[in-house]
């Protein structure tokens, strides 16, 4: 098994220079598990940072020969979670296919104290990719 983190020249950079945004952990086999860190957005609203974090998520996941089709678990963090609806409206114009595992949270705030949802996945990547 071989384990590599970092930012993907080729997807948007983290807003703070104090964590990596993929952990892949290589197998064997070739296939791989990503995780991505936790994902927000700008937007002034929960519809725009949710399409904004799912945008981002999709650049870090092609940057390792993934799609939002390999999404496996999601975890989300809602500083409303009356939103839900609204959270989940966006979410499924991403994740069109067999809906991942999921849990949502709702927090009395995140990092960024005007950021409403941070979306964290961990994808399967088969070894044909």
């Amino acid at each position: 098994m071989q384990i590599s983190i970092g930012n993907p020249a080729s997807a948007p950079q983290p807003l703070s220079p104090y964590y990596s945004q993929v952990a892949r952990v290589e197998h064997a086999d070739g296939s791989a598990l990503l995780y991505l860190s936790g994902q927000i957005a700008e937007g002034a609203t929960l519809a725009e940072q949710t399409r904004g974090a799912f945008e981002t998520i999709d650049a870090l996941l092609k940057a390792h020969g993934a799609t939002l089709a390999d999404v496996i678990n999601i975890r989300t963090y809602l500083t409303d979670i009356t939103r839900l609806d609204e959270y989940g409206a966006v979410r499924r114009q991403f994740l069109t296919g067999t809906p991942p595992t999921s849990m949502t949270f709702e927090v009395p705030r995140l990092f960024r104290p005007e950021a409403q949802v941070e979306i964290e996945i961990v994808a399967a990547v088969p070894a044909d990719r």
